[in-house]
């Protein structure tokens, strides 16, 4: 979905990767005494591998994402007008055209490696300042910028899920989900077992 169409909304990359910066912030902060702000499988699969979440909890957490994806995009299908929507895919992250799924695959790891990092580092880290979803958040406005051209940033199996279904774009669909698990395990394993204070 490119609501860079729309007049006046050239805001460019940077403008989409602040945006996106806030929103996720500000809804991690909303949501931490519900969930603990999970809103990404990737984060969630990424602490179930480390132990700090249960299966079932992590089952249910990711099962609300996906099917939060899906609504979301099928929320931007029924409020956006209906030219912009036809010629859109609502949103669905897409491949630069000279990048394969390989390195797409790298990309979106490391990308989604930062933001877990960031979770472990702000959120979960007792020794950390307090800040909420803020410290999150703001790994978007590098990542996006960075990884965005190329393959859209996702970070996030249900964000490029979600569009996908209610587009039917299911184009290069393990990019958004081996990446981004991927790079949370192995962000996770990093702090987890090396950098964070030893669980007592």
């Amino acid at each position: 979905m490119r609501a860079s169409t729309f007049p006046g909304a050239n805001y460019g990359v940077l403008g989409i990767a602040i945006a996106h910066a806030i929103v996720l912030s500000v809804m991690i902060s909303a949501t931490m005494a519900i969930s603990g702000g999970h809103l990404n499988p990737a984060v969630t699969i990424g602490l179930l591998s480390v132990g700090r979440i249960d299966t079932i909890t992590a089952a249910a957490y990711v099962a609300a994402q996906l099917i939060g994806g899906i609504f979301g995009a099928f929320m931007v299908k029924i409020l956006f007008p209906v030219g912009v929507v036809a010629v859109s895919t609502l949103g669905t992250p897409a491949l630069a055209a000279n990048l394969t799924i390989g390195p797409a695959i790298a990309i979106e790891a490391v990308l989604t490696f930062f933001l877990v990092s960031a979770v472990f580092g702000t959120v979960l880290n007792p020794d950390a300042p307090k800040i909420g979803g803020f410290g999150v958040g703001l790994v978007l406005l590098f990542d996006i910028p960075v990884g965005g051209p190329l393959t859209g940033a996702a970070m996030n199996p249900a964000r490029a899920f979600g569009p996908a279904i209610v587009s039917g774009d299911l184009v290069a669909q393990p990019v958004w989900w081996i990446g981004p698990i991927l790079g949370g395990i192995v962000a996770a394993l990093l702090w987890d077992k090396v950098l964070l204070p030893k669980r007592t």
